[in-house]
């Protein structure tokens, strides 16, 4: 090893301990600790049994499945909507669009949260103004249910979602379409036959990367309706901080639960993608 890598490597190294002290470390940590007893003196299987036979956390684990799927197909649709609109903008507006949608993207969590209570709570602005004009808009709406927190989680995951599905617009060439037009075929056809299957592979990515960020987010639902709804995230987070059910092993458990969920989620969207270029070739 000439002394050219030897410095690259040294250049690595923080890099690399920090890889290790903050996911490699926490992740090995967590299945570890998910094996032992709730006074973690022996090693057991019993947390994770807990979790299989309890009706509660089984419950959080749908609910989690459900929003993340739900979220992500309807982020995903909308996403290549407006992904493909952008492009029939010309380029100047096209880079100002995408940087509204990148800074639109980084707004999530407890900001966002807080923002839609402003807006949309029991007593917020766009509440109270559709109520003293006599619309009824959002009488049957509520906030911090079911619906409402669906509606937050489409909100940020849409313009990530169009910012992964709007770079393989690019991969359309206009050639196709001209070629396909001489050919006789409409552009129903062209999109059916040519343009959706080419989008497909990132239409897919896209849709896991939404789904695993769903089932991930904490603060946005934490901050909306707290404990008042039983997600995965926060049954975590509960178990692992609370003063109340303070049980990390138990938390542990369901922590490798949501991981193993992503990391399907992943292996599915790599099947499939893998599937779909052998049949484009």
């Amino acid at each position: 090893m000439n002394k050219q890598k030897i410095y690259l490597l040294a250049l690595l190294l923080p890099f690399i301990l920090f890889v290790i002290g903050f996911e490699i470390g926490p992740i090995v940590a967590m299945i570890k600790n998910s094996f032992y007893s709730d006074d973690g003196t022996h090693v057991t299987i019993n947390q994770y049994l807990t979790v299989f036979k309890s009706k509660f956390y089984m419950q959080g684990i749908k609910n989690s499945l459900l929003i993340s799927l739900f979220s992500a197909v309807t982020s995903v649709i909308i996403a290549v909507i407006v992904a493909y609109s952008f492009t029939k903008f010309s380029q100047k507006i096209q880079n100002r669009l995408l940087t509204l949608t990148n800074v639109t993207s980084n707004f999530e969590g407890i900001p966002l949260s807080f923002s839609y209570i402003i807006l949309l709570g029991n007593n917020g602005l766009f509440t109270l103004l559709f109520h003293k004009i006599g619309l009824k808009v959002f009488e049957d709406f509520n906030l911090y249910s079911w619906t409402g927190l669906i509606l937050v989680y489409i909100y940020f995951q849409i313009p990530l979602a169009v910012m992964l599905i709007y770079p393989s617009y690019q991969g359309i060439k206009q050639q196709w379409k001209e070629a396909s037009s001489l050919l006789g075929g409409s552009k129903v056809s062209f999109w059916l036959r040519i343009g959706i299957p080419v989008l497909l592979p990132s239409i897919i990515g896209t849709f896991s990367i939404m789904f695993a960020n769903a089932m991930g987010a904490y603060a946005t639902a934490y901050a909306l309706v707290g404990s008042n709804y039983n997600l995965l995230s926060l049954q975590i987070a509960s178990l692992v901080a609370s003063d109340v059910t303070l049980k990390p092993q138990l938390g542990s458990a369901l922590g490798v639960l949501l991981a193993t969920t992503m990391i399907g989620a992943m292996w599915f969207n790599e099947r499939m993608m893998r599937r779909i270029r052998r049949d484009l070739r």
